[in-house]
């Protein structure tokens, strides 16, 4: 049985180096469709959602790579199979990302309905009512969307939330739409004006990622280049909370602090000591932490994908906390997991109420999703006895090593693959 253990330890001490960020990988990846050629992407972690995006740009016809540790190099051809299979679409849901560019630079599109992180329904209306916008049509069958678009055309798109992946989908849509495009109520979140960024490089013309109003100029051709992907927030949110739960003093290299503003306030406010410093993230707890109210909301609010590790924080912490969820419906699923470790949680909704002790109990429990498996480890560091995380691929999918790199830290972390 594959499993993560997780014992009491020391105070964590020493640097730890955090990876290019999932989701601004994934989706440079996709936006490779755009235009034929070599592109070179750097720090590219090493983690099963890379590997399943890969497979998905291999079943369309491109070379995909490992041309070093954390390098990724796409042969991308002049002419692409523009289907997404089952298969592959329902390991990850950020498939789904394929469709925009599939569109722009094949016209047709043909991608089956995504799975992924069970949070609950998280439908793709949004992607196509843009898409649709800018003049594609969609037909559903047999499980899949198939998409055709003989030319798409600028307009203004306004989202009715600011959705990560329906931005990122129009975006690269809107790239090789004739006329502009203004994507406004866009999601601003970093790992989106990376995107951005990566497009400008190419030869397209946008302006306004990571702000609320996103404009697009169509261009006629764009052409590969070469890429260094941002650091993974959430993976440095990861340590932040291992060292807020084990205590001690860390120094995360390569994370940026200007990614994580609310995060950084917040665990502030829990009584932990968190600075930039050249190259990286300096972070100091000793003592309990502080209980505080928590919400979850669009970037630059506090990230879904923070909330688990909040909880487990919470679970420890004096006093009492209210974690609210706004973005997903039944993302409380682990909580059953760290009541198993003594944890004293009611949950009713979107709301889930914390009410700190003084240290966990260990327990067997299982990892539902990437997050909550990562959260599950670190609070191991704050149980008395044994803790064993099962199901760890899905741990996998979003982080490099996680046991290795708290070890590294002198965390009593170990994975066995059996």
């Amino acid at each position: 049985m594959d499993r993560i253990v997780v014992r009491p330890g020391p105070p964590l001490a020493g640097t730890v180096q955090v990876g290019g960020a999932k989701n601004a990988c994934l989706k440079v990846m996709a936006a490779s469709l755009l235009a034929p050629g070599r592109y070179v992407l750097d720090n590219v972690p090493r983690i099963i959602d890379v590997e399943t995006m890969s497979d998905v740009l291999v079943a369309m016809g491109v070379d995909v790579r490992r041309s070093g540790p954390h390098q990724l190099t796409l042969d991308v051809p002049e002419e692409l199979t523009p289907e997404a299979p089952y298969e592959l679409v329902e390991r990850m849901r950020a498939s789904i990302i394929v469709l925009g560019p599939l569109l722009a630079s094949c016209g047709v599109a043909r991608v089956a309905l995504p799975g992924g992180d069970d949070f609950g329904p998280r439908p793709i209306d949004m992607h196509l009512r843009g898409l649709e916008a800018l003049g594609a049509s969609f037909e559903a069958a047999h499980g899949y969307i198939e998409g055709r678009a003989e030319q798409l055309t600028g307009t203004r798109i306004l989202l009715e939330f600011p959705s990560v992946g329906a931005t990122e989908n129009i975006l690269m849509a809107a790239v090789r739409a004739k006329g502009v495009t203004v994507i406004d109520n866009a999601a601003r979140e970093p790992e989106i004006a990376d995107l951005a960024a990566f497009l400008d490089r190419m030869g397209a013309r946008v302006t306004g990622a990571g702000t609320s109003t996103i404009h697009v100029e169509g261009v006629e051709e764009l052409a590969s280049v070469d890429h260094t992907l941002v650091p993974d927030r959430v993976e440095a949110a990861t340590f932040l909370a291992a060292v807020g739960l084990a205590r001690g003093e860390i120094f995360i290299e390569g994370a940026r602090a200007d990614h994580m503003d609310m995060l950084v306030q917040k665990l502030g406010e829990m009584g932990m000591r968190i600075s930039p410093a050249s190259g990286g993230l300096w972070a100091y707890s000793r003592g309990r932490l502080r209980a505080v109210d928590v919400a979850t909301l669009p970037y630059p609010g506090i990230a879904t994908d923070y909330k688990p590790l909040f909880v487990a924080l919470l679970s420890v912490a004096d006093g009492v906390g209210i974690v609210t969820e706004n973005l997903f419906a039944g993302r409380f699923r682990y909580v059953d997991e760290l009541t198993r470790m003594g944890a004293d949680i009611r949950t009713e909704g979107n709301h889930a109420v914390v009410r700190g002790i003084d240290r966990l109990s260990g327990a067997p429990v299982r990892a539902p999703d990437i997050r909550a498996g990562a959260a599950l480890v670190v609070a191991g560091l704050a149980a008395d006895g044994e803790t064993v995380v099962t199901d760890p691929q899905h741990v996998d999918r979003g982080y490099e090593n996680l046991a290795g790199k708290l070890s590294s830290l002198g965390a009593d972390v170990s994975r066995f693959n059996d």
